[in-house]
């Protein structure tokens, strides 16, 4: 009775549920480790948004790189803003509108670091300059979320040449330092206050969410595993209506044989 299991179809179909199996635990796995890891950046961020700012220079170096584990670290700095380097950082979303960053750099005794100090709404063109209030002139002291400097990889925006001048794709400390023109430190600020206090000044850059910790990727694992069962449970179903199927064929085959007897 079990023989038809032998045949080309459902070899076929044995060899399709052995594959699908290993293939849907992979992806479960891989949405569980994507789960682990970012539920450990949300656990982390949450942490740093919520500590007590230190000296940005006790986290970065210049010519060195933010770690990854002190990303959104809110840091202090004292120095002058260098408004002559100046850069917008072009194709920024706020408030559902495109526009550019206002990066600024602040002259400090050790170096210069690169202050977002916020979005501005793009000009009349994609190639004029819009509108940007002046940073304050003077010493100035600032609180602001630290970042690693930004790359391809970790944003998805692709550099390119020809942009009008002072516009820029990436804030990359380690391409812009011929730029500026000053020895810079790694990463970046997002400022998130300053004294002394501009009147007009960009539109801060709000801070990022913390707490969604992978509750999709989780979601997707189960599906992933839950999917094992559905083809461990399809193929018994096919095998098991395909025996009904057959037992009733040899049963109706037997009935209609003992019939003909009876009329012969």
């Amino acid at each position: 009775m079990y023989r038809f299991l032998l045949t080309p179809r459902w070899l076929a179909l044995h060899v399709v549920v052995l594959l699908v199996i290993p293939a849907f635990v992979f992806l479960g796995r891989w949405q569980f480790g994507r789960y682990e890891s970012r539920s450990a950046a949300e656990d982390r961020n949450s942490t740093n948004l919520s500590a007590p700012p230190v000296p940005f220079e006790t986290l970065t170096s210049v010519g060195g790189a933010v770690p990854e584990k002190d990303k959104y670290r809110r840091v202090t700095a004292t120095g002058t803003y260098d408004a002559a380097h100046e850069l917008l950082v072009r194709r920024r979303t706020q408030n559902t509108q495109v526009g550019f960053y206002v990066l600024t750099p602040l002259k400090t005794p050790g170096g210069a670091v690169l202050v977002n100090r916020g979005w501005v709404k793009a000009g009349a063109t994609a190639d004029s300059r819009p509108d940007v209030p002046p940073p304050p002139g003077g010493q100035v002291t600032l609180t602001g979320r630290l970042r690693p400097a930004e790359t391809t990889e970790t944003t998805g925006i692709i550099h390119r040449e020809g942009l009008p001048e002072g516009q820029i794709l990436l804030i990359d400390d380690r391409s812009l330092g011929g730029v500026v023109g000053s020895p810079l430190y790694g990463g970046y600020v997002d400022l998130i206050e300053q004294q002394p206090i501009s009147e007009n000044a960009p539109e801060p850059v709000p801070a990022p969410e913390a707490g969604g910790g992978g509750g999709l990727n989780l979601a997707y694992g189960v599906q992933w595993w839950l999917f094992i069962g559905v083809a461990i449970g399809g193929w018994i179903l096919l095998i098991r209506r395909e025996l009904h199927d057959r037992r009733q064929t040899t049963d109706n085959g037997g009935a209609d044989e003992a019939t003909s007897h009876a009329v012969t």
